[in-house]
């Protein structure tokens, strides 16, 4: 699902909201996502998961058209772990 489609969707379930306030919204909502894993805080959206920044060291990598060996320096990147109600939807007890 692509962010217009979840606005689409929003908006379809929820007549009394126009879609450009539906837009803003979630728009607001992963800004603020972003905003606060660029500080470095953790965001749990209880039920569903948890993102949070991990670093990923310094390394040496490789140029695959080349070969070369190339300096990789440190990084943070995004992290998601699911939440224990998420999980149990996507794989249902029988």
């Amino acid at each position: 699902m692509t962010k217009s489609e979840l606005i689409a969707r929003l908006a379809e379930a929820n007549p009394h909201l126009f879609q450009r306030d539906v837009e803003r919204i979630v728009t607001t909502i992963f800004d603020e996502i972003t905003i606060a894993l660029a500080r470095g805080d953790r965001v749990e959206l209880r039920g569903f998961g948890a993102f949070s920044a991990k670093q990923r060291g310094a390394r040496v990598g490789r140029n695959p058209r080349t070969g070369e060996s190339v300096q990789v320096s440190a990084k943070y990147i995004p992290y998601f772990k699911s939440g224990k109600q998420l999980r149990e939807k996507l794989n249902p007890k029988p």
